[in-house]
């Protein structure tokens, strides 16, 4: 472990992107506490596109499911897009979103995706899960879980081809996707053509060097981390009885994942573990493609989509993505 005493200063921010990073404290601080849950759901739930928006004019065709969840538990709304009059087969990315783990649905931040679906000829189904702390672990991952095997069991109805599916998701979205493979390997299940995590959460232990150096500046400090996980497991967070599926850093084995792609901004709390991540998948033999974004903070390229870090962070997914699908 890196002596504290020895760390440097924070890495400095790209310059572009600070006015995004100014405006994205005065309503979501870096260090979020437990009690500013009901408020900031409340405003995500403002910034969640229209139906109008989804549509984009014409350009695609959406649709919302509600299926059947895990034995016991509520059922699970999907939201499909598509290219608008398109027929199938086509390939198809499997969303899951944002939020700490404590935020969000299956509406918010998905422009990029959208992107997707008009550039790629892509169908689009944004998963939507139970929120902790209210459902701690297992729930948002029996969830994800339960909508992937829907989406491949109808990928005919759906229109898309289930050997050109990529799961994604950012943030705590790409740690549930992270723990969504490790599950379907381990126990059997669909496995896609590829995962795309986008600074993906993936440990609770929280005390990486990059933890302690962002520590009250950025977007998603520790503390809002600790928050984000002592939701999801309690008092057992960083403890050593914590599952690879609750928090995918907690793999002994990496072997035998899907083609990863893996990035991250080089100033925010997750820079170093999901620096470390990829080594793993490497060192086992597994397929990575890493990059660290020099100045990005924590989701920077959704809040500031136009800066030019944003486009070539953006960029670099889209060609991984047609690679994969054979695009």
């Amino acid at each position: 472990m890196t002596d504290p005493s020895r760390l440097g200063p924070p890495p400095p921010f790209d310059p572009e992107l600070v006015a995004a990073l100014e405006a994205l404290v005065q309503v979501m601080p870096p260090a979020v506490l437990p009690e500013m849950i009901p408020a900031l759901r409340q405003f995500m739930a403002t910034t969640a596109p229209t139906d109008d928006e989804l549509r984009r004019g014409g350009a695609i065709d959406f649709t919302e499911r509600r299926i059947a969840g895990p034995e016991g538990a509520p059922e699970i709304s999907l939201l499909i897009c598509r290219p608008g009059g398109s027929t199938g087969p086509r390939p198809a990315i499997y969303f899951t979103h944002g939020g700490g783990m404590i935020l969000g649905d299956n509406r918010n931040l998905i422009g990029e995706m959208l992107d997707w679906v008009q550039e790629l000829g892509v169908v689009l189904v944004s998963v939507e899960y139970r929120l902790a702390p209210e459902h701690p672990f297992p729930a948002a991952l029996e969830d994800v879980y339960a909508g992937l095997l829907w989406t491949v069991d109808h990928a005919e109805e759906l229109g898309v081809d289930p050997g050109r599916l990529v799961v994604s998701g950012p943030s705590a979205g790409g740690g549930l996707t992270a723990a969504l493979m490790l599950l379907v390997r381990d126990f059997g299940g669909p496995i896609p053509a590829g995962q795309l995590l986008v600074c993906p959460m993936l440990d609770d232990r929280n005390d990486s060097p990059s933890a302690r150096q962002m520590a009250g500046v950025g977007a998603w400090d520790r503390t809002a981390n600790d928050t984000g996980w002592t939701a999801l497991l309690g008092e057992r967070r960083g403890g050593p009885d914590i599952t690879a599926y609750a928090a995918p850093a907690r793999a002994e084995d990496l072997s035998g994942l899907p083609p990863l792609f893996i990035d991250v901004g080089s100033a925010e709390t997750f820079r170093d573990e999901v620096v470390t991540y990829a080594s793993r998948v490497w060192q086992a033999g597994g397929a990575a493609e890493l990059h660290v974004w020099p100045g990005g903070f924590h989701g920077f390229d959704a809040l500031a989509p136009d800066a030019e870090l944003s486009k070539r962070a953006r960029a670099a997914r889209v060609s991984w993505l047609r690679r994969t699908l054979l695009i």
